[in-house]
C-alpha cells in the first residue's frame, strides 16, 4: 500500500494520472429583438440546455435593465452603443469571466456581441457564435415578434420615413443597423452603430486587432428566413450597392476585399465558419444545436 501511495505522485508527474478536470469555458449569451434574458421558451431554454450538456459551465444570459420588461423594451428602444457599454461593464466586473469566455448571440444579439469583441477586449472573448445575426444590417422589416402589434407597424413606418435622422438613430435599435443600399452615403454618414463597427467611415485598427483575436467566428444563416432582409446578411453578405435585388457574399464586398475588419485574414486562417440550417429565423432543433453548436463551446 505504501509503495502504491508513493507511486501516485510519480505517475502524476509523468502525466499518467488525470488531475482535476479543467473547468468549462464560461458562456455569455445575448438575446434578440423582443426577447429577454430569461424567457423559458427561448434564452432560458438555451441556458438550461447548455448547462445540461456541459456540466459545471457558467452561463451569463445578458439582461439590459433592472427587470425582464425593461430588458425586452430596451431591445427596441435603448441606444445600442449604450447597451454595448453596459454589457462591457458587466463582463469586466464578473469574476467568473476574467480568464476568457465564449459568446453566443441570437439575431441582433449576434452583431451586438461582435461590437463587444471589437470594443472591449478584456476579458477576452474566445469564440463568437452568431445565430441569425445581421452583420451587414437589414433593409426591410418583414415581420417582428408580435406580428399583429401596433409596435411593429410603427417601427416599419419610422424606418421607412427617417431611419437616418438623429432622433430615430438615437432611440430606435433597429434603425441603428438599418442599411439602405440605395442610400449608402446616408448610411455611412449617419448610422451611429453598424457603420461604425463595420468600418464604413475609416479604419479603427483596434477594432480590427480585437476581432482578429477570436479563435473562431461562427455565423449561422437560416436557409428559410422570412424575418431578416436580406438573409445573406447573416453570413456578412448584402445587397450589391445601388439596388436591392442582387446580393453578394462577404468575399465580394469591399469590406472583405479591403480587409477593413480583418475578415479576409481570418477567413484564410480558417477562423470564419459559415453554417446553414433549414428553417425560419431562429427555428432549429435541439439535435442540431447539440451536434453543430455545442462542439464550439467545449
Amino acid at each position: 500500500m505504501a509503495a502504491l501511495r508513493a507511486a501516485v505522485p510519480v505517475l502524476a508527474l509523468l502525466g499518467l494520472c488525470p488531475g482535476p478536470a479543467a473547468a468549462a469555458t464560461p458562456l455569455v449569451i445575448w438575446h434578440g429583438m423582443g426577447d429577454s434574458c430569461c424567457n423559458p421558451v427561448s434564452m432560458g431554454y438555451i441556458q438550461k440546455l447548455v448547462e445540461k450538456k456541459i456540466p459545471g459551465i457558467y452561463v451569463l444570459s445578458l439582461k439590459i435593465g433592472s427587470n425582464l420588461i425593461q430588458d425586452m423594451e430596451n431591445s427596441f428602444f435603448m441606444n445600442v452603443n449604450a447597451q454595448v457599454r453596459e454589457v462591457c461593464s458587466q463582463l469586466a466586473t464578473d469574476p467568473q469571466l476574467q480568464r476568457g469566455y465564449n459568446a453566443m448571440g441570437f439575431s441582433q444579439g449576434g452583431q451586438f456581441l461582435r461590437a463587444v469583441a471589437q470594443r472591449c477586449p478584456a476579458p477576452p472573448m474566445l469564440n463568437l457564435i452568431s445565430i441569425g445575426g445581421q452583420h451587414q444590417g437589414v433593409y426591410g422589416f418583414p415581420r417582428c415578434p408580435g406580428e399583429s402589434s401596433h409596435l411593429c407597424d410603427w417601427i416599419r413606418k419610422t424606418l421607412d420615413l427617417g431611419a437616418y435622422t438623429k432622433a430615430v438613430q438615437e432611440h430606435l435599435v433597429q434603425a441603428e443597423y438599418w442599411h439602405d443600399p440605395l442610400k449608402e452615403e446616408d448610411y455611412r454618414k449617419n448610422s451611429i452603430f453598424l457603420a461604425d463597427i463595420n468600418q464604413e467611415r475609416g479604419i479603427n485598427e483596434t477594432y480590427k486587432k480585437n476581432l482578429m483575436a477570436l479563435k473562431k467566428f461562427v455565423m449561422v444563416k437560416f436557409l428559410n428566413d422570412t424575418m431578416v432582409d436580406p438573409p445573406i446578411s447573416e453570413w456578412f453578405g448584402f445587397y450589391k450597392s445601388g439596388q436591392a435585388k442582387e446580393t453578394i457574399p462577404l468575399q465580394e464586398t469591399s469590406l472583405y476585399k479591403e480587409d477593413r475588419l480583418g475578415l479576409q485574414q481570418m477567413d484564410k486562417a480558417g477562423k470564419l465558419v459559415f453554417l446553414g440550417v433549414k428553417g425560419d429565423h431562429l427555428h432549429f432543433s435541439e439535435e442540431w444545436f447539440d451536434s453543430i453548436i455545442l462542439p464550439f463551446l467545449q
